[in-house]
């Protein structure tokens, strides 16, 4: 969250100038950005610059039964992606051989972004992130991966949908045998998953059986391998993107990919060609953007937005052209999301508050990634700073890293959907299993806690499997309430907005104790000098905060009882505290930048070179030019004007040295 100046913050808190504190909790209005200087108008973009600050790039996904995943086409065709980078996107675009999706199927997954890339429109983009939420500033070390999965009957075959083999793995299987060997099966167009021994064989040869045996790597004896040769045509359309607007680029999928499996890469290069005209992604403005026909409508929300509210793009008489307007560009529907195990929502708050190690079982990559995002997004208006991967298979570059039993699980959040994993994350401390997402119309049952030792490697059941004993006193309002509308047959939506209401207010209680602390670090105003660097913050002292909340703590907001101490414990030993607090860091230390640099516009800077050699006034210009070139870059949340009267300032003082020396000061500093 921003800053405001502080010529507004004055107006605001009438309190005498030597006892005033700025406060990052109290000065942030609801209704409006802090008053900064105008940015200059959208610059001269070259072609495919519009399109970058959406999209990294759409690539096409297809499957051959000689080579397995590859990725057919990327557009535009300048756009560059690594080795690594397209291994993952290829394993990711497909659902697992289990998931029996058929038909078309939409879903997301994230994967790290090939390390040493940086982006030619880095700053214009910074200017973009500056005004967006937490939760909706672009991912700075990884993509997203926006998936419109179709499977169609290939009528060239004559068989269905699956050949499938079912093979029984022996006893004598040679040890040592390597992971290449299972690599090459799934490379020759079968993906196999694992499941429990106890089905017969379907009558395959003893040669089938022996042929695949070989494949098959160390450890999985007493196993069946069920294999799936594909008789049908597969294809996948994936938009690869900095920014989560998952339900933005979801709703553009359903339009761009049925147009391409019908009309291949012409249609996509008009896609492409009409998103270059799109304006940029601008957090705040009503945008307008025509796709193959269509005109979408939308607003991205700002950090300045009151959190919990969203301003609704109306449409109006000119809007005659528009199509589809979307209430929101990046939030899940909770209620369906969460619904299979809603009795337990609020020990889910609490994992993933503190950053637990978490992984969703669920039977497709789409149940899967909503999920996942649900969990990620319940923490809202805090960002989830740990990793997040909304759909994870045994073929990703971290698996080894993230399924090792020599150290920990680490702070991540997995959606997977083959049943192995249900096997290799079992040392895993908290497992959600969503079954199939009921309909919001029918009851879910209360389902207990259940102990990880009763997670099996297919036959269990949905529910939570954790030894994990909440903070928090459970709140039962929450559940008869949800319960109550789903007798109700109240609407999903008001569900939905029911239950992001309450995770926000339960988060706002949470974290306005802490907002009320740190900003108590902040230096007094009256510190300030034009003439001495910035004061520094205090250091965050865990027991002086604690010591707040015995009085201020988040009783005052919130009806919940329970271990509030100690959910604050474990929380300040978190990543989300780390990348919070860091955060609020910066924007601290920005605010006194520009207090300070307020303070220098106040100064009679003329009257105070004359008092000074020439050395001591170039130095000063030097250092009043750094000071002014920083404030541009950082976009300081400054009064208005002020950066323009520095800039007179630095500009009235070299007129007033001998000719040289202007010339060399007027000069621009070297790259």
């Amino acid at each position: 969250m921003a800053f405001q100046g502080s010529g507004e913050l004055e107006d605001q808190i009438e309190e005498p100038e030597d006892t005033l504190r700025v406060s990052p909790a109290e000065e942030m209005p609801v209704d409006g950005p802090p008053a900064v200087e105008d940015p200059d108008p959208e610059p001269l973009l070259l072609p495919w610059d519009r399109f970058s600050t959406w999209l990294h790039c759409i690539c096409v996904v297809g499957f051959d039964l000689e080579l397995g995943q590859a990725v057919e086409v990327i557009y535009p065709h300048h756009s560059k992606l690594t080795e690594k980078e397209k291994t993952s996107i290829c394993y990711l675009s497909f659902p697992d051989s289990n998931s029996g999706c058929l038909g078309d199927t939409q879903f997301c997954f994230r994967f790290r972004q090939a390390a040493g890339r940086k982006s030619s429109l880095g700053c214009f983009l910074d200017h973009f992130d500056r005004d967006a939420p937490v939760c909706l500033k672009r991912d700075q070390g990884y993509y997203y991966g926006y998936v419109y999965f179709r499977q169609v009957r290939d009528k060239s075959l004559k068989r269905g949908y699956f050949q499938k083999l079912v093979l029984r793995l022996l006893n004598n299987n040679k040890a040592g045998e390597s992971h290449a060997a299972k690599m090459r099966i799934v490379s020759n167009g079968v993906q196999p998953y694992i499941v429990q021994t106890g089905v017969d064989t379907d009558g395959e040869t003893q040669e089938e059986v022996t042929t695949f045996r070989a494949c098959i790597p160390r450890g999985f004896m007493n196993f069946i391998l069920i294999m799936y040769a594909c008789a049908s045509l597969l294809q996948s359309l994936v938009l690869i993107s900095k920014l989560p607007y998952v339900t933005f680029f979801h709703s553009l999928l359903k339009l761009i990919a049925p147009e391409y499996f019908e009309k291949q890469e012409p249609c996509l290069e008009a896609a492409c060609n009409d998103i270059d005209r799109w304006p940029t992604p601008c957090p705040g403005k009503i945008l307008t953007l025509p796709i193959m026909g269509v005109v979408m409508k939308l607003r991205i929300p700002t950090c300045y937005d009151k959190p919990g509210t969203s301003q609704l793009v109306q449409s109006s008489p000119s809007d005659s052209l528009v199509s589809i307007v979307l209430p929101t560009v990046h939030e899940v529907d909770l209620f369906r999301c969460f619904h299979p195990v809603f009795f337990h929502i609020q020990m889910l708050w609490e994992l993933v508050l503190l950053g637990e190690a978490l992984v969703v079982m669920a039977p497709s990559p789409a149940e899967s990634s909503d999920t996942v995002l649900a969990l990620v997004s319940c923490i809202s208006p805090l960002r989830y700073c740990s990793d997040f991967r909304p759909y994870f298979t045994i073929h990703d570059s971290e698996f080894k890293e993230y399924t090792t039993r020599t150290q920990a699980p680490p702070s991540v959040i997995l959606g997977v959907t083959n049943p192995f994993f249900a096997k290799t994350l079992q040392h895993w401390p908290h497992i959600i299993r969503i079954g199939d997402m009921k309909q919001a119309g029918e009851m879910a049952k209360q389902m207990k806690v259940k102990k990880l030792k009763n997670l099996k490697t297919l036959d269990s059941k949905p529910g939570v499997y954790t030894a994990y004993k909440p903070f928090l006193n459970k709140d039962e309002d929450i559940i008869k309430q949800l319960q109550k509308g789903v007798q109700q047959k109240r609407p999903s939506a008001a569900q939905n907005a029911i239950l992001r209401r309450y995770f926000l207010e339960l988060t706002q209680s949470f974290i306005i104790p802490l907002e009320r602390y740190v900003a108590s670090l902040m230096p007094l105003q009256k510190s300030i000098s034009p003439w001495k660097s910035p004061p520094q913050l205090r250091p965050f002292n865990q027991e002086e905060f604690m010591k707040t909340l015995e009085k201020a703590g988040p009783q005052l907001t919130s009806r919940l009882k329970g271990d509030w101490i100690g959910l604050y414990r474990q929380f300040l030993r978190s990543p989300n505290f780390d990348g919070w607090f860091r955060n609020r860091r910066k924007e601290m230390m920005q605010k006194l930048e520009a207090l300070h640099l307020e303070a220098l516009c106040e100064e009679d800077l003329q009257l105070r070179i004359h008092k000074h050699t020439e050395v001591e006034t170039v130095d000063l210009v030097l250092k009043l030019k750094e000071k002014l070139t920083q404030a541009e870059k950082d976009q300081l949340p400054v009064k208005p004007g002020t950066l323009p009267k520095l800039q007179s300032h630095i500009e009235t003082i070299i007129l007033s040295l001998p000719e040289d020396l202007q010339g060399i000061l007027h000069k621009p500093p070297s790259p």
